[in-house]
This record gives C-alpha cells, sequence and structure tokens, in this order.
C-alpha cells in the first residue's frame, strides 16, 4: 500500500524509533511528527497526556497514514489504548514490543527496566511483562538524568560512564539477564550501558523491537509498500513536523537519526 507510516513522539526520543524503521523499512514514506513544543509529556495528568496524544494522531491522519507508532513511553503508557479505540488504523505502542522481546530472550526470570520516572511509576512495562510470564521479576528504575546526556551528545564522556555505573549498581545486585531501555534516548547510550553492565546482560532496543513489531502487521494486513519487492527498491520519503521551532530540533535530529534532517516544517498542533 502506497501510503506514508505515521511516526509520532513529545520530542526527539522518538526518532530512535523512526531511524529503526528507516532500516527495516527502506522502501516505506514516513511522515514523522515531534510535539517538542509541550515536551515532555511525563509528570502531566492522565487527561492531558490523553488529550495530546489525540491530537497528535489526528495530525498524523489528516496525512493519510496506513500505520501509526506512537514512539513516546509516556503516551504508549497512559493514552494510546484509549485514543486508537476511535480509529479503525491500527497503531502501535513502544511498551508491549520490549516487554514481548524482554520476556522471550530472558533466561533466568530477571528483567531489568530503566526508563524516566513518568514510564517507571506507571508500571507498564511489569504490567505487560507480568501478561506474558507472571513469574518473572521485574526490577524497575529511573535514569533521569540520561535523557540531557543523550540530548547533550554526552554519548562517550567519563562522566556519562560514571553516572550509569552508579544508576544501574541496583541492576547488577539483582541479577538481572535482561535490560529494557525503557525510553526511546537511551539506545543512544547504549555503548555506555552495555559496558557498565557486562556481557552477560542482553540490552532490549524498545524501538528495534517496536519496527519489527511494525513490520510483521504491515506484512500480515498486506499493507507493505510495493516498492519493497522491487529491485532496486526505491527509498521512502521521509517528512518531518514539529509543534515548534525547526531549528531547535534539526541539530538533536541530526544527531538521534545519524543523518542530516533540514527539512521540518512548523505545525499547530493545538488546531487538532
Amino acid at each position: 500500500m502506497d501510503a506514508p507510516i505515521g511516526i509520532f513522539d513529545s520530542g526527539v526520543g522518538g526518532l530512535t524509533v523512526a531511524r529503526e524503521v528507516f532500516k527495516l523499512l527502506p522502501s516505506e514514506d514516513v511522515v514523522y511528527f515531534g510535539d517538542v513544543g509541550r515536551y515532555p509529556y511525563g509528570g502531566r495528568s492522565k487527561e492531558i497526556i490523553t488529550n495530546f496524544t489525540a491530537q497528535d494522531i489526528a495530525f498524523l491522519v489528516e496525512h493519510n497514514v496506513k500505520f501509526i507508532i506512537c514512539a513516546c513511553n509516556t503516551a504508549s503508557a497512559v493514552a494510546l489504548d484509549e485514543v486508537a479505540r476511535n480509529y479503525k488504523i491500527k497503531m502501535i505502542g513502544v511498551i508491549k514490543p520490549g516487554a514481548q522481546a524482554a520476556a522471550e530472550q530472558t533466561s533466568n526470570g530477571r528483567v531489568g527496566v530503566i526508563g524516566t520516572h513518568a514510564t517507571i511509576s506507571s508500571n507498564t512495562y511489569a504490567r505487560m511483562i507480568h501478561d506474558i510470564n507472571p513469574d518473572i521479576k521485574v526490577f524497575s528504575l529511573a535514569c533521569p538524568l540520561f535523557v540531557p546526556l543523550a540530548e547533550e551528545g554526552y554519548i562517550d564522556r567519563e562522566a556519562t560512564y560514571l553516572i550509569a555505573k552508579d544508576y544501574l549498581q541496583t541492576m547488577h545486585d539483582v541479577g538481572i539477564d535482561t535490560l529494557i531501555l525503557g525510553c526511546t534516548h537511551y539506545p543512544l547510550l547504549a555503548k555506555v550501558i552495555a559496558e557498565v553492565m557486562g556481557n552477560k546482560v542482553t540490552l532490549i532496543d524498545s524501538g528495534e523491537e517496536t519496527a519489527r513489531a511494525a513490520y510483521m502487521i504491515l506484512a500480515e494486513d498486506g499493507l507493505l509498500n510495493p516498492r519493497m519487492s522491487q529491485k532496486p527498491a526505491r527509498q521512502g520519503e521521509h517528512r518531518f513536523f514539529v509543534s515548534d521551532v525547526p531549528e531547535k530540533f534539526s541539530p538533536l535530529a541530526t544527531r538521534f537519526l545519524g543523518e542530516p534532517v533540514d527539512k521540518i516544517t512548523r505545525v499547530d498542533i493545538s488546531g487538532y
């Protein structure tokens, strides 16, 4: 189906999800919306998060998307299911794919989840893992400093390593063998986190797992772009929209995607 995939997030973190979608589905057109003007969603009431999520989805639907990925952990945990009921378009969030992958990966039944305060306090990852396997022990930890470190480009700094070591000592102590990166910013710090945790712990990138889940759903429903089967396949078009100044979004987007992003359009999301 020659319609775009829609991806939305409260800011730039969802670009790590978009990056995985670009890799796995290179022929698909993508419309990305980053609600940078109202970032972050965490810490707001359920009603406000639900309203923001509804507006983000309405904007993507206006672009005739065939499938929607909620790349925001907070919106995935709090609002996506409720808003998605109003549409026939299939949608997925980032939490269920990550939870599913962790439940399948763990050998010792001890899974760690790291994320923002909002995601961890929602306990959504733990609930979903327990729905899959109630015998798995889940250990959750908020690591709020990881977000600014990722956004400032502190990827390989000694300070980042020391902060990660301090945060993650708890996960070492409880003996997890699988760790979910429960924030879309965290994949940028995966190298440091892996170094701290050691090679006996498998990291689960929710963005990567979400891209895989999206591919499977699109394939099962016959919605893959027909260009996917062409040789050579044409590269999909990627369009970026934000709710605030594009100039601030561009350098962060380039860092998160690993490629230049300069065509960015500002929209008034309050009108949706």
